[in-house]
């Protein structure tokens, strides 16, 4: 048996008539075809329908074995739902027909985008061929139409493609601008040249879902009205003092000291002149995080050691590193007595605040953990 197949991928048919789908039968998608032309004569869908007719006008005359046609349609909007509803409608249609023998389609569409559904039609029934019904001085521009949109409307294949045109379409522009404003017209083409450099780049490591889920991120922390923006920022801002101050200890260390300095000493000068800084970087984050957590009725006691454990291993790193110190004026280098102590002090602090937040959280439960 041959079944006649009239895609209407966007469900032209059912919203502007009215007409239940799936259509069976030569006199009811007649009749459908009708409606859809009065309700819309541009629709290029009546033209599927009457096609289809003329296709099983033409199969009844030449071919001995029982025809039938139909009109399945899917849903506006989205291609995967569309593609689902003629998939359903296409089992109705198989299930209503009442012949013991195999069933093979001849599918007609009305262009490239319909045709999109041709592997679900596939899967249920064999297809002996495919017929393409568009107004013939429009075919070639309809193609081209789809085609485009496919590609305007994939983010990947938009992003590759048009990025990079239209920063070299901004060139001219940009130089024509800089002329105005006595900026060299090399200094805007190598800035053009670094942008399409690092575009390139970029696309190329697959870094461009890294930065957009970094982006995702903080804009929702904004969002939120969440502490941490506020204390990651301070963060930041404590680690650079941080790292300068370091990079002061050191020069003070090479100008104190004969030769060059040891790797060592390169180290302990680096630690002992950041460290507390990076330690009030620490404890400022993890104090924000806490505070999250708490307006967000997810505390937990144990969450207040971070600070105590910032706070321990900064007492640890500073003894250390001014141990290791040379003797420099201006600075102060630390005994074996003194290393000793800090980390006698580090190490009770640890534990001190990990035994006092168990205990906390044992007595004064604050909720299940979050799942």
């Amino acid at each position: 048996m041959l079944l006649v197949l009239c895609v209407d991928l966007d469900d032209d048919l059912g919203r502007k008539t009215g007409i239940e789908t799936p259509v069976v039968g030569r006199d009811a998608v007649r009749d459908a075809a009708v409606h859809l032309a009065t309700a819309d004569p541009e629709d290029s869908d009546v033209n599927v329908m009457f096609q289809g007719l003329h296709v099983l006008d033409d199969l009844r005359r030449e071919e001995s074995e029982e025809v039938e046609v139909a009109a399945v349609t899917g849903v506006q909007g989205s291609e995967v739902r569309a593609t689902r509803a003629v998939g359903e409608e296409v089992d109705r249609v198989l299930a209503g027909l009442s012949t013991g023998e195999s069933v093979r389609a001849i599918v007609i569409t009305d262009g490239a985008q319909d045709e999109s559904v041709l592997p679900v039609i596939r899967s249920r029934v064999p297809i002996d061929s495919v017929r393409r019904v568009v107004v013939r001085q429009a075919q070639n521009l309809e193609s081209m139409y789809y085609t485009m949109k496919q590609v305007l409307a994939d983010p990947e294949t938009r992003g590759t493609l048009l990025v990079p045109l239209g920063i070299l379409l901004l060139i001219y522009p940009f130089v024509t601008i800089a002329t105005f404003f006595d900026v060299p017209g090399a200094a805007v083409l190598g800035v053009i040249s670094a942008l399409l450099g690092l575009y390139t780049l970029f696309r190329g490591l697959g870094l461009e879902s890294t930065v957009d889920e970094a982006a995702d991120r903080v804009r929702n922390v904004l969002y939120a009205g969440r502490v941490t923006i506020i204390t990651y920022v301070v963060a930041a801002a404590l680690l650079v003092v941080g790292g300068a101050e370091g990079v002061s200890t050191l020069h003070t260390v090479e100008g104190g000291i004969a030769g060059n300095p040891s790797a060592v000493t390169v180290l302990a000068a680096l630690v002992n002149g950041a460290i507390q800084w990076f330690a009030a970087a620490g404890i400022t984050s993890s104090l924000g995080q806490v505070t999250d957590e708490y307006l967000a009725e997810r505390f937990k006691w144990r969450y207040l050691n971070a600070p105590f454990y910032v706070a321990a291993i900064a007492v640890v790193l500073y003894a250390v590193s001014g141990f290791l110190l040379p003797p420099v004026e201006g600075m102060a280098t630390l005994t074996l007595t003194d290393l000793a102590v800090a980390l006698v002090v580090g190490t009770l602090l640890g534990v001190l605040s990990t035994l006092t937040f168990a205990v906390a959280e044992s007595r004064y439960p604050t909720g299940a953990d979050p799942a």
